[in-house]
């Protein structure tokens, strides 16, 4: 499932995962707003908490209900991509539909204006359903003699859900942040507990990260990212609907429609390996050729790049035609020209070069071939370019 639909969550996820990678982890600071409605608990306990019921043996308790991503980023405008491209996500609003009955029972809906894709998990069986195509991949899911299945390449709700976002975010948090809790919100109708961490870093873009925490479960139900001086999130992820009891069993049953395309594939142990052999290679390839300048909140990634780069990278899933309509992502070269047109021309002793600023993140494209990156002021990153 690392190509079509459901891949297009990684793009706004791996966004804020990255802002969340900027903080460490040690102490943390924690103060109760407002009246009342939850226990208080120290920020302490609930980082103690969200890692335990997202992590315990058997995974989360079965559960459903509606996630809806939210961004507005302050981007340039974009060319016009279509509802499945990862673009689309940037910007706007968007719902996947989830059921969890446990780690083999998993069904993901991305419903768009006219269209639904669905990806049912059952056992030893998936199947990956897109109405606009008419298509649908049943995939026969095979392990090794005494391999848990789990351990294949099949979903977790938490890989479209608020949790993942969570995870990254509560591994680490030091002397950068400053904590704070909330007991008196809700979310999808629950009361939740909110984790409210605070960039103590001037040069952040970030004015705080708000994780909301089931009540009850423990369990995350929403991520909220404000730009400093904004009053809305510039980006969101959470329940608009939850309900922790177990989905009906028909939730995990499909039919293929009369008159569709039926393919059938195996997910295997091997396939798995392979991935994660392709995965550790190229992690080792963007370590020797990237590096970090500064700490907390305001690192910034450098990694050499060119324009030239820039126009000819190309999604995979668009090259081999596998995303969904078979290759409906933006022109490349467009999308470059696109974002170039709202960049400003800078320059120091660093050298000189065009910076992108949007409410979270800063890019900074120098002519000497370098790409610097972060989630800082501009400041911040110019002088990041002069650190070589």
């Amino acid at each position: 499932m690392r190509r079509g639909t459901f891949v297009r969550w990684g793009v706004p996820i791996a966004a804020a995962a990255v802002i969340g990678a900027a903080i460490g982890a040690g102490p943390v600071i924690a103060a109760v707003s407002g009246e009342p409605v939850l226990p208080e608990r120290s920020a302490q306990q609930l980082l103690a908490d969200a890692v335990a019921a997202t992590s315990k043996e058997g995974g989360i308790a079965p559960m459903s209900g509606t996630v809806q991503q939210t961004a507005s980023l302050g981007l340039p405008a974009l060319p016009q991509t279509g509802e499945a491209s990862p673009l689309s996500l940037l910007s706007g609003s968007h719902e996947v539909k989830v059921w969890y009955g446990g780690a083999d029972k998993v069904r993901v809906a991305l419903p768009t204006q006219l269209n639904e894709t669905n990806l049912i998990v059952n056992g030893d069986t998936a199947w990956y359903w897109e109405s606009a195509t008419n298509t649908a991949t049943k995939l026969t899911i095979k392990a090794e003699a005494g391999q848990d299945k789990r351990a294949l390449p099949t979903p977790r709700p938490t890989d479209v859900t608020p949790q993942q976002v969570a995870e990254h975010l509560l591994a680490n948090v030091d002397q950068h942040t400053a904590v704070r809790v909330i007991n008196t919100a809700q979310v999808a109708g629950r009361p939740v507990y909110q984790l409210v961490l605070a960039p103590k870093d001037a040069g952040s873009l970030v004015q705080e990260i708000r994780i909301a925490l089931d009540g009850e479960t423990y369990v995350p139900l929403q991520v909220q990212v404000y730009a400093k001086g904004s009053a809305e999130p510039a980006f969101q992820v959470g329940f608009t609907q939850v309900t922790f009891t177990p989905p009906a069993a028909e939730n995990f049953t499909f039919t293929p429609p009369a008159g569709a395309k039926v393919e059938e594939k195996t997910l295997g142990a091997g396939m798995e390996q392979e991935a994660a052999a392709d995965r550790a290679e190229h992690a080792k390839d963007v370590a020797e050729r990237a590096k970090v300048v500064g700490q907390g909140w305001t690192t910034v990634a450098v990694v050499p790049f060119s324009l030239s780069d820039l126009k000819t990278a190309t999604p995979s899933d668009e090259r081999e035609g596998r995303g969904p309509g078979g290759g409906s992502g933006a022109d490349p070269s467009a999308l470059v020209d696109s974002v170039l047109k709202s960049a400003t021309p800078v320059s120091g002793t660093w050298g000189s070069g065009k910076l992108i600023k949007t409410k979270l993140v800063t890019a900074l494209l120098t002519d000497d071939g370098r790409l610097l990156v972060g989630a800082v002021t501009p400041e911040e990153i110019t002088k990041a370019a002069g650190t070589k």
